[in-house]
């Protein structure tokens, strides 16, 4: 447990320093920003608590707020996807799984996976500019910002995932 904890925190850590100082800099067409901390709450395993998750979303989301000058909408928006994960990955595994069972392109497969991963950022993404513009007087750049900003983060996660050792 205090294992999972450390790894846990090194890796909001990690994710946060990243996008603090990289991946804000980075505005493909003047617009699409990655999100690559939305990452964080698509690996929670299934039988994580929901206290627990949503306590590591709402602080991640407020280092990044604090980092990145943002007031709550990291925070709001991780906060509702730490919500809707476990929902959300129980429909991608059959109910005798295990509650281990963490989500990886490993576990669940390639393509549910892709899926699983893209239906969450793209939520996320959606409440993040939802909150962030607070308007929908200018939707077309809301609806380039929200899809630029997916597609970024989509293949940032899976390019990551493609890494990673199960």
């Amino acid at each position: 447990m205090v294992i999972d904890t450390i790894r846990r925190l090194l890796f909001c850590c990690v994710l946060c320093l990243a996008q603090a100082l990289v991946l804000n800099r980075i505005h493909l067409f003047d617009c699409a920003t990655p999100l690559l901390y939305a990452y964080m709450p698509l690996v929670f395993p299934l039988g994580y608590p929901k206290w627990a998750r949503l306590l590591w979303c709402f602080a991640l989301g407020l280092a990044v707020d604090t980092f990145t000058n943002t007031p709550g909408v990291a925070a709001a928006s991780m906060t509702l996807i730490g919500a809707i994960q476990p929902y959300f990955f129980a429909l991608f595994v059959q109910r005798d799984s295990p509650g281990d069972l963490r989500p990886s392109v490993a576990s669940i497969g390639r393509m549910k996976f892709s899926f699983y991963a893209s239906a969450l950022v793209l939520l996320y993404c959606v409440a993040f500019f939802s909150l962030e513009m607070f308007s929908f007087f200018h939707w077309l750049w809301w609806a380039k910002c929200v899809l630029g900003s997916a597609l970024l983060t989509i293949v940032l996660i899976l390019a990551i995932e493609n890494v990673r050792k199960p």
